[in-house]
């Protein structure tokens, strides 16, 4: 596996397959409607092709074989900071793996270079939000010494999800 930094070529792919990936992970839990109008804000090619091409986020890919197996995406300023004392975060947005892959590394990787990109920033903690059911993740951000913080809600189309403010000071 290789780690690489998002290009602008890249937003194609990683466009499909953060729906793909969020639509397999969660797609159940919404009206069509609700999920189709979440994907079209989210995941449109050119919204991931500007967010690759500025500043507030950066986008780290894993790669296997030539084709993609996973990827992080980190927001600075972070959104969720309102509800933290850090003075300085940074925001993990999406750390998405191919389900396929679970437990060969991908995540981990993907997390060692988002613990680096804090750090290296200059960031006094890394804030991120999960879904209240996703058990699975919240286990893996606390294996991080992620620690919840705070109820918050996601909004899904017209659904407002309850998830779980998880924030790792530095």
């Amino acid at each position: 596996m290789q780690l690489r930094p998002a290009q602008p070529a890249d937003a194609p792919t990683l466009a499909e397959f953060g729906r793909a990936s969020f639509a397999a992970a969660f797609g159940h839990l919404y009206r069509p409607a609700d999920l189709a109008a979440f994907e079209a804000e989210t995941y449109a090619v050119e919204t991931v092709a500007a967010e690759i091409a500025g500043s507030e986020y950066s986008h780290m890919l894993a790669e296997s074989d030539g084709r993609l197996a996973g990827y992080c995406k980190m927001r600075v300023p972070s959104k969720l900071a309102v509800h933290s004392a850090a003075s300085n975060p940074i925001e993990l947005v999406q750390l998405y793996a191919d389900p396929a892959r679970t437990g060969q590394g991908i995540g981990a990787a993907l997390m060692d270079w988002a613990l680096g990109l804090a750090h290296d920033g200059g960031h006094d903690a890394i804030l991120l939000s999960v879904w209240s059911g996703n058990t699975g993740a919240q286990r893996f951000y606390a294996r991080y010494d992620f620690t919840k913080i705070a109820d918050i809600h996601f909004r899904v189309g017209e659904q407002l999800d309850e998830e779980y403010l998880f924030e790792k000071r530095m």
